[in-house]
């Protein structure tokens, strides 16, 4: 199946780059390209790709409220890119509904991996603002508990803790002493009851709700 892709960038160069890069695999296909987040959702809404690839600063719309209707409004996973890895906005688009976050100077091979991981469903973030990223951002934000933490059962926030701590599947499976196809059942029913749209989402809600604290 070929995964449908639109890039938004306000930059020709860097848009038709990366536009390139994804368009020469086998399994990729670009449908569109748009200069700022109006010319995005428009593409978005014509197109219906998989996934969206958005700068996070544009003129007009910027990435972070167009990826708020993106996710808001349809099916396409959105994957951000910056400049910068200290970007003050970046968890305010991850909590847009954002999937992933990159670097602009993120490698070939790196971003065909990313649009892969993203648009099979799971969440991505750069390995370098991973952890500290989301540290510094809930840190300074009041605690709160999310709609449907209640809900969770105790096996279900035992792997949602472990989720905020990065591990895969794989690896909450050897942690909970259990199967990894349970462990599929436990993260689904993490996310319905959160109502989040992937790991990104649930890894906020650990946050927030002091269920994981920073640099713990």
């Amino acid at each position: 199946m070929t995964i449908d892709v639109v890039v938004a960038d306000d930059q020709e160069l860097v848009r038709s780059g990366f536009a390139l890069i994804l368009d020469t695999q086998p399994d990729i296909s670009v449908v569109a390209e748009a200069g700022d987040g109006f010319a995005a959702i428009e593409a978005v809404r014509a197109h219906r790709p998989q996934v969206l690839l958005l700068d996070i600063r544009m003129p007009g719309m910027d990435g972070i409220e167009a990826a708020r209707v993106v996710c808001g409004q349809t099916d396409t996973r959105v994957l951000m890119l910056t400049t910068f890895d200290q970007d003050d906005y970046v968890y305010d688009a991850l909590c847009a509904g954002a999937s992933g976050f990159l670097l602009k100077d993120v490698r070939r091979d790196d971003l065909v991996r990313a649009v892969q991981v993203v648009a099979a469903g799971e969440s991505l973030l750069a390995p370098s603002v991973t952890r500290r990223l989301i540290d510094d951002m809930v840190a300074r934000l009041p605690r709160k508990r999310p709609a449907g933490l209640d809900l969770l059962t105790g096996r279900e926030q035992e792997t949602l803790v472990l989720l905020g701590r990065g591990l895969s599947n794989a690896e909450i499976a050897v942690a909970l002493v259990v199967s990894e196809h349970t462990v599929k059942t436990h993260v689904s029913n993490v996310f319905a009851k959160l109502g989040a749209r992937d790991r990104v989402q649930a890894v906020i809600a650990a946050y927030e709700s002091g269920l994981i604290r920073p640099g713990n």
